[in-house]
């Protein structure tokens, strides 16, 4: 199989709000010719330099998804994750890294949830 040498357009953005004002946002782009997603997340406050350089990048069995910790606050509530349909993913919480199982790409557990990014693209999304 041939790897796209992508050529990234800017497609949208999902703007994420918290007790009715904005705290940051995820950006989105599409590749012209194999209409992959690409996204990163833009915290409100945050100013430090990713250390990942050119497109963040996910599995080919994954999609874009933001997890929110209801446990959290403000800006440390979301992550910006890659995210199969059925399995686990990890997640700092408070105060240890947890595991987490997810079925048909939701959370199984009471204190997080998730949303799809390619499902929100050009919305926004209120996480209280």
């Amino acid at each position: 199989m041939q790897q796209c040498t992508h050529q990234n357009v800017y497609f949208g953005v999902v703007n994420i709000r918290y007790q009715n004002r904005t705290i940051g946002a995820v950006d989105v782009w599409r590749c012209t010719k194999c209409m992959k997603l690409f996204s990163e997340e833009k915290q409100l406050g945050i100013l430090d330099i990713s250390s990942e350089i050119g497109m963040p990048h996910i599995e080919p069995d994954e999609r874009w998804a933001v997890l929110v910790c209801k446990l959290k606050k403000d800006k440390a509530r979301w992550n910006l994750i890659g995210v199969k349909r059925d399995g686990e993913i990890k997640h700092t919480c408070v105060d240890r890294e947890m595991t987490m199982k997810v079925a048909d790409y939701k959370v199984l557990e009471d204190r997080h949830w998730m949303f799809m990014v390619d499902q929100s693209i050009n919305k926004e999304v209120e996480i209280d």
